[in-house]
């Protein structure tokens, strides 16, 4: 069964994009493309024949629009979807509300570009596949192989030097926060627990391009402090978390006692832009001991080694635990790097961030 390949079926109305998508997945020994379908009636029609591990779905299509279909798929026959969005803006309201209806993630619709552009699709694709077929069976995940070069958080910034302090003590926390697959609604329940009288919160979200602002607003309406997709030069204060905006890395900076982010483009670093490991790293240097550290549900390892480094420099540390991840991936790897100070389920990171504030 180890070897057993993740089927999936591609449901799409443009020839082009399941043409596409198909060879993407193709190129990955471990995915095999079961079928594709140019809308849900013929993927219902195909699905009664076989049922696939992971579906890829549009969100605009003729007939019947992905949301209908995703709501028929999770009510009847809940199975790992991944929403495949061409990012309009528009569109992106659609495809977040998706992922509260269950879908298990959001990625980019390829296009031809630079090679460049189209290896970094090949990565983030297979990689989200991968990931929904673990959200589904946790235990299956063991067996999953990277396929691409992973860049270190030394592609973006340079680790400090040995002895070299981070920056001197102060009373004003600062909260650093990484999640991947099945992060966004953990982040909902995060956020939403805060008072106004919170620590500020700096956060990356694996979420492609043009959906992060989205996400904010939506989270805004929803929580007592304020959440805003982060600009360069965002100022972290209490009562506000900034979000990483998407396909671009952030970093905590500190100038005197303001602390402030810095919006940075640049490779994927373990797999991801923005990523985990470019956030904690910065919060290592720049904030040190005046830092919590929180690492979320999400498939493969980007955190981990920011978060050692974070827990060295001094800083709080805390993992989400195994029974509320969706993919018990991120915080298991920092966990097994004995980076974590506390295992913590969700429903208690948002009280045990307050306690280290006072």
């Amino acid at each position: 069964m180890a070897n057993k390949k993740i089927r999936v079926l591609i449901v799409d109305d443009s020839a082009v994009v399941r043409q596409t998508l198909e060879g993407i997945l193709s190129s990955d020994p471990e995915i095999e493309v079961m079928a594709t379908a140019s809308d849900p009636f013929i993927a219902a029609d195909r699905m009664r024949v076989e049922v696939p591990d992971v579906i890829t779905l549009d969100v605009e299509m003729p007939r019947m629009d992905g949301l209908t279909f995703l709501r028929k798929i999770m009510s009847q026959h809940p199975l790992p979807v991944v929403i495949c969005s061409s990012l309009a803006e528009s569109g992106s309201e659609t495809a977040l509300r998706a992922l509260e209806y269950g879908a298990v993630d959001i990625i980019t619709k390829p296009r031809m570009g630079t090679k460049q552009f189209l290896e970094e699709s090949k990565v983030m694709v297979c990689d989200a596949v991968k990931a929904a077929a673990a959200a589904q069976v946790k235990r299956q995940s063991a067996h999953l192989r990277e396929v691409a070069p992973k860049l270190s958080a030394d592609a973006i910034l340079a680790k400090s030097r040995a002895g070299e302090e981070a920056m001197i003590r102060t009373t004003e926390k600062v909260v650093v926060v990484g999640a991947s697959t099945g992060g966004t609604e953990a982040l909902k329940d995060f956020l939403t627990a805060f008072p106004l009288d919170t620590p500020g919160i700096v956060i990356v979200q694996h979420m492609p391009e043009n959906f992060t602002k989205a996400f904010a607003l939506r989270l805004d309406s929803l929580c007592s402090i304020s959440v805003k997709e982060a600009e360069n030069n965002d100022t972290v204060i209490r009562g506000r978390a900034l979000i990483a905006p998407g396909n671009h890395h952030m970093l905590l900076k500190r100038s005197g006692a303001r602390y402030y982010v810095e919006i940075k483009e640049g490779p994927l670093v373990s797999r991801h832009r923005p990523s985990v490991d470019v956030l904690f790293r910065s919060a290592a240097r720049y904030a040190g001991k005046n830092s919590i550290g929180v690492i979320m549900t999400g498939m493969g390892d980007d955190g981990a080694k920011g978060m050692l480094e974070m827990k060295e420099a001094g800083a709080t540390t805390i993992a989400q635990d195994e029974d509320s991840c969706v993919v018990f991936g991120m915080p298991k790897k920092a966990i097994e790097l004995n980076a974590v100070d506390r295992v913590l389920p969700l429903t208690a990171i948002a009280g045990a961030v307050m306690n280290e504030d006072r």
